[in-house]
């Protein structure tokens, strides 16, 4: 098995957003495993952040087999060298999600449109190629994110589309942090379109 089958995926939240994480490992098949997810809870410091993310990396089944993507967009960028600075024993990839065209890598990360994000897990879901566990203690949380997050066109004069979960007040943080780990495992490369598709076919 490939010594780096597993990613870790933190989209970092703020004030009154949640930080999330998840780990999903490719197993011998090709297929995408959601093996942990979890909200942090509002309020906690990013050095406990920082800490909380060490202590997965660094569990004895993680350890030296995985690889850290992060949301370095906003305040992103100081959390991204703390990590660096942890000594997790592993790559740490800053991501600023952009609401552009194109991926593109830069001397400090990576700019990655939010639409491929959110495309990326889309893919691997209709494929049947993403199986999520069942004893998720998050897994209701994460189906609802699933169902309402969507890729829409935006009305107006300059178009576009905009990304996100489709109700007002609802979350997608745990979707965030489950797309930055199947975007590190590099299952899905390329911008790929799914205007006003939702995110459906849990197992």
């Amino acid at each position: 098995m490939d010594l780096n089958s597993f990613a870790i995926g933190v989209d970092l939240g703020q004030r009154r957003d949640h930080t999330a994480i998840a780990v999903v490992e490719r197993d011998t098949r090709d297929v995408v495993m959601v093996r942990h997810v979890e909200r942090v809870p509002l309020g906690t410091s990013y050095p406990r952040v920082v800490e909380r993310v060490r202590e997965i990396a660094l569990s004895e089944r993680l350890a030296g087999r995985c690889s850290v993507a992060v949301d370095a967009t906003g305040v992103g960028a100081p959390v991204v060298e703390m990590l660096r600075a942890a000594r997790l024993g592993c790559e740490v990839a800053a991501v600023t999600i952009t609401g552009g065209e194109r991926e593109t890598q830069t001397v400090v990360g990576w700019n990655v449109p939010k639409r491929d994000l959110i495309a990326g897990v889309q893919v691997l879901l209709e494929s049947g190629d993403l199986r999520i566990s069942g004893g998720l203690r998050e897994l209701r949380a994460l189906t609802r994110e699933m169902v309402d997050v969507r890729i829409t066109p935006r009305p107006g004069r300059f178009g576009g589309e905009g990304v996100g979960a489709e109700r007002a007040g609802e979350h997608d943080d745990l979707v965030l942090a489950l797309a930055l780990g199947v975007w590190k495992l590099g299952r899905v490369k390329g911008r790929i379109g799914f205007v006003g598709r939702r995110l459906v076919g849990v197992y």
